[in-house]
């Protein structure tokens, strides 16, 4: 029964490191969609949130199957629990992406009227967050993880900068205000990824440390 539980548990690895190297692929091709302005590949991510969804149940089925097939002991209940929180994170980031890549398409029509270069940096910031959460899963790394954490904070220094930036072109300048609403979403839009990569590392932690106190 050991043997079988054991080999569940590297499929369920073997999983989770799918669904990472998805969803890693999912916000880079949006962003660069997004910067690029490119309609069909805006398109093609929205299509294949459907991938990540069916990831997600897949993940979950496995991780179902482990628990009541025999009582796992704790380290087990810890890896088990961590994967099914961060398959939620992840399937979320899934999602934000394709909300970000329909924004795209919606802003096709025209170049960009206002500069972001600001946005760009902050994109960028994010999405070496979730590359790094994805590689602590993968070598177990809670360094790599406890760094990811830290670096929230430079994310959401950069939301409020861009958020700033852009209230006050919605204030002074009526006809730019449509168009920074849609890029103050994509700012909040990126922000929330950059909160899901913290969760994921968070729960790489809660699954590699024997000494963790228990997560609310």
């Amino acid at each position: 029964m050991r043997l079988k539980f054991d080999e569940q548990l590297r499929q369920l690895n073997n999983e989770m490191i799918l669904m990472g190297n998805m969803i890693q692929k999912a916000i880079q091709d949006t962003i660069e969609a997004f910067f690029s302005q490119n309609i069909d590949k805006a398109k093609q991510i929205m299509k294949d949130d459907e991938l990540v969804d069916q990831e997600q149940k897949k993940i979950e089925n496995i991780c179902f199957q482990l628990l009541i097939q025999q009582q796992p002991v704790a380290r087990d209940l810890r890896t088990i629990t961590a994967a099914m929180k961060m398959v939620t994170d992840m399937e979320r980031i899934g999602d934000q992406a394709a909300d970000i890549a329909e924004l795209t398409i919606m802003m096709a029509d025209s170049p960009y009227l206002l500069n972001v270069e600001h946005i760009k940096k902050m994109s960028a910031e994010t999405v070496m967050m979730l590359m790094q959460a994805v590689q602590a899963y993968v070598e177990r790394d809670m360094k790599k993880a406890q760094e990811v954490i830290e670096h929230d904070d430079i994310v959401d220094e950069l939301f409020v900068k861009v958020k700033t930036d852009l209230i006050e072109v919605m204030r002074n300048n009526a006809d730019y205000a449509e168009h920074a609403a849609d890029l103050l979403m994509v700012n909040k839009y990126l922000e929330r990824i950059g909160d899901h990569a913290t969760n994921i590392a968070e729960w790489v932690i809660f699954s590699i440390d024997d000494h963790v106190n228990e997560k609310a």
